[in-house]
């Protein structure tokens, strides 16, 4: 449209917020009406903000930095019992129709702690954490998505000292689906129940 002009900020950075609008070192624009979207810490910032802690004193947020984004099924992660995300990484999530996405989640957590049935504690083992971090760098290998050149906050490129990975699970919802669905049918594979009474 005639009304829209693209600005690359990366051959001219902004300068300031004017009276009427923004100036960077292409040119002053004119605005209305400026939006502010910066600091977008997406799939990981609400949770690493949260000083969660698990195991041993383990802080999600530690974890996350040194090891990289792990997660089983962007459900759980190893070493955090009891611990469930809702579309974290390692999930369909933004590549979705988020609200399907959630309800999803929020089902197979619900039937989840339904199973558990008195156990005190459900947390992935690590091979499977292993094996599912592997799964989801396998499918988005061959995406432009996880290109060097793409420098999008899909692999976490706008937050500087974030590990970069592609993040959501790039092979689709209804897979994601039926992996869930089966994980259950088999009595939770990768996951680990503790009974009350006995150390973890």
């Amino acid at each position: 449209m005639p009304n829209v002009k693209l600005v690359d900020l990366t051959k001219g950075k902004i300068i300031r917020i004017t009276y009427n609008g923004v100036e960077t070192e292409q040119g002053h624009y004119d605005f209305d009406v400026i939006i502010f979207a910066v600091g977008f810490d997406a799939m990981t910032g609400a949770l690493t903000r949260l000083n969660i802690q698990g195991k041993n004193g383990l802080q999600l947020a530690d974890i996350w930095r040194i090891e990289g984004l792990k997660t089983y099924l962007g459900l759980q992660m190893a070493g955090f019992p009891n611990l469930f995300t809702v579309t974290g990484p390692g999930s369909p999530s933004v590549l979705s129709n988020m609200m399907v996405s959630i309800e999803q989640h929020v089902e197979w957590i619900c039937e989840t702690i339904v199973d558990m049935k008195g156990k005190k504690t459900i947390e992935p083992e690590v091979e499977a954490q292993e094996n599912w971090v592997q799964h989801v760098n396998d499918v988005s290998k061959d995406s432009f998505l996880v290109t060097p050149s793409c420098n999008s906050w899909y692999v976490g490129a706008n937050i500087p000292g974030k590990p970069r990975i592609f993040m959501p699970y790039l092979g689709g919802v209804g897979v994601y689906r039926n992996i869930c669905n089966e994980v259950r049918k088999v009595g939770y594979r990768g996951l680990r129940f503790i009974l009350p009474g006995f150390q973890q």
